[in-house]
């Protein structure tokens, strides 16, 4: 049985979920950013269970078609974007494509339609911001970042850059006085 839990963005979640499952004595064959394959079916006062303990820490089970495919498209960018050494070669487009097994455009659609945000500019945001940390905390130049996240050149990713903190890579890297955002809250800020 596969559930799937919205906000569950990092590794520190997986973690989370996995000492809430490990607690309740719910056996489990893997747990995945947004999804847990469980061993066995959660009976319905174990699901309440589930809920309002991963509640207590702003994760949400969630059982809702379309709004599953917006938590896998948004753990699918965030896995691609900030957990992967090096981003997929392959255009983000073509990844979620293959990786949900359905044509980007009704993807895209369905993201819109379910978060009121466009897809195209929540990827940019993580883009933006998976770069704000590889400058600030690893020490990339604007050039490896570039590579890095798959950008046709410098220029591209600078206009990018500013367009979004409304600073240049190098202005922001010498005020690095802003934090930077919680992954669940990139690019959904509009929403909030």
């Amino acid at each position: 049985m596969v559930i799937h839990i919205k906000n569950m963005v990092c590794v520190r979640c997986k973690m989370l979920v996995k000492k809430i499952l490990d607690d309740m004595e719910l056996p489990y064959h893997k747990i995945e950013l947004g999804e847990v394959e469980l061993k066995n079916p959660v009976t319905k006062p174990q699901k309440e269970i589930l809920k309002d303990l991963l509640k207590i820490w702003g994760l949400v089970l969630i059982e809702d078609g379309k709004e599953i495919l917006v938590a896998k498209i948004k753990s699918s960018i965030i896995n691609m974007v900030h957990n992967d050494a090096t981003m997929s070669p392959l255009k983000i487009s073509h990844y979620l494509s293959h990786y949900l097994n359905y044509n980007y455009t009704y993807l895209a659609n369905v993201f819109s339609r379910e978060t009121g945000i466009c897809l195209r500019d929540f990827i940019i945001a993580h883009k933006i911001e998976r770069a704000k940390g590889l400058l600030i905390y690893e020490g990339f130049t604007v050039t490896e970042i570039a590579w890095k996240l798959n950008y046709s050149s410098v220029a591209h990713l600078s206009n990018q850059f500013n367009k979004i903190t409304g600073l240049t890579p190098s202005q922001f890297k010498k005020n690095t006085g802003k934090p930077l955002i919680p992954l669940e809250e990139i690019g959904m800020l509009e929403a909030v």
